[in-house]
This record gives C-alpha cells, sequence and structure tokens, in this order.
C-alpha cells in the first residue's frame, strides 16, 4: 500500500524540523501513535531505533522503526521492521507562506492484519487519521 498526503505549513522548514526530529513528541500530534519507546541511547540521526505502540480503531501493533535518512532541515526516513513492513518519509520543502510537508508511506500488512486486502481496507482510514495529525502538525508549528 503506498499513500501520500502532503500539507501547506504556515511556519519555515527550520521551524518544522525543530518539533518533527523530536521523535518521542510524535504522539502529541499522531493520533494513531499510542506511546514511542527508544531501542538506542540515539535519539536522533540515521540508526535510531524505537518502538511505537499504534492504534487504529481496536487494531493495536507495536511498530520497530528505524531512521534511514535525516537530512535536516528537509528529509526524515523510517524503515518499519515490526508486523507492518515497509518505509516512510517526511519531506519539508520551503514554500512562500512557510513549508510544504510530505508524508509518505509504503507499507506491507502481515496475514492477520489481512495482507493486501487489510492494506486496502486501511487506506482511506489512514489517509483520514494521518490528514488529522498533519493538522494538529500545523496547528502545533504555526503557534510558534
Amino acid at each position: 500500500m503506498r499513500l501520500r498526503i502532503c500539507r501547506d505549513l504556515a511556519a519555515d522548514p527550520e521551524a518544522v524540523w525543530s518539533d518533527v526530529c523530536r521523535i518521542d513528541t510524535h504522539v502529541e500530534w499522531m493520533a494513531d501513535a499510542v506511546s514511542i519507546a527508544f531501542r538506542t541511547a540515539q535519539r536522533e540521526g540515521v540508526g535510531t531505533e524505537f518502538t511505537c505502540l499504534t492504534r487504529l480503531g481496536p487494531l493495536r501493533t507495536t511498530d520497530v522503526m528505524r531512521v534511514t535518512e535525516w537530512e535536516a532541515p528537509s528529509v526524515l526516513g523510517i524503515e518499519h521492521r515490526g508486523a507492518v513492513r515497509g518505509r516512510g518519509r517526511f519531506t519539508l520543502r520551503a514554500t512562500p507562506g512557510g513549508t510544504r510537508f510530505c508524508w509518505e508511506e509504503e507499507l506491507r500488512f502481515p496475514w492477520w492484519l489481512g495482507g493486501p486486502l487489510g492494506a486496502r481496507v486501511a487506506r482511506p482510514l489512514l489517509r483520514r487519521v494521518w490528514s488529522k495529525n498533519l493538522e494538529r502538525l500545523a496547528s502545533r508549528v504555526s503557534g510558534r
């Protein structure tokens, strides 16, 4: 399943990055992220590993993640290594009004979450949840 959502944010890329690069605060703007626990002493940069308890409706999974890209203030890439596998990426690009923030994911669901059929069913729900997550992020960064 591939999904890409973009939103314009009323803050410059450095201000947005200063929020997004603090991985442990993602639970404050991502409704589907319940908790984050680091698996490495490292908290930022390529090689950082963490688990994220993720909840989508009645479904819960612990997502194991590893940072694969870290190009401040423009790219943060993640590899999903838990039950749900794949890659995710945040990209930030300066615009006249602030920042164009894009969230891209390519995910493979395990059989017990319905595999490809589960992904097809989850896609519109994830689009809705992640769009609202970006609304919350926009509120956070525009208030600074």
